[in-house]
């Protein structure tokens, strides 16, 4: 067995509209698909790249975790860190990391929140 790649990170929301807004506007993914589960309760949302599912939105199962609970992060790469900063910092999010860091390597990031408090990251190799 082996790992294909990487596939979309679930995260519980409170308000699937909103968080929907969110990762369309503030991160630019595109709304791929949206539907209410076969369970008749919980709403689900899909959302990418290039038609590549990358996160999905859940709401109605538990709303009520510890934002760490949601999700520790989820980390997109971008290929200019410091325009994405000026970006975001215009869209007002919440920072966590606002500052880049620089690793060893060379790779660049920044944290900041989404709407449900989850940790989001933007990533520059």
């Amino acid at each position: 067995m082996s790992v294909l790649g990487f596939e979309h990170v679930g995260i519980q929301v409170e308000n699937i509209e909103r968080s929907i807004t969110f990762y369309k506007d503030v991160v630019g993914l595109e709304l791929l698909d949206q539907f209410l589960h076969t369970d008749g309760k919980m709403k689900l949302a899909f959302l990418g790249v290039g038609g590549n599912i990358i996160v999905e939105l859940i709401e109605g199962y538990n709303p009520n975790l510890p934002d760490e609970g949601k999700v520790h992060h989820i980390a997109f790469q971008v290929d200019n860190i410091e325009k994405e900063r000026d970006r975001l910092r215009a869209a007002n999010v919440e920072w966590i990391f606002e500052e880049i860091t620089e690793l060893p390597n060379g790779a660049k990031y920044i944290f900041f929140r989404g709407p449900e408090k989850e940790w989001i990251e933007f990533f520059e190799r």
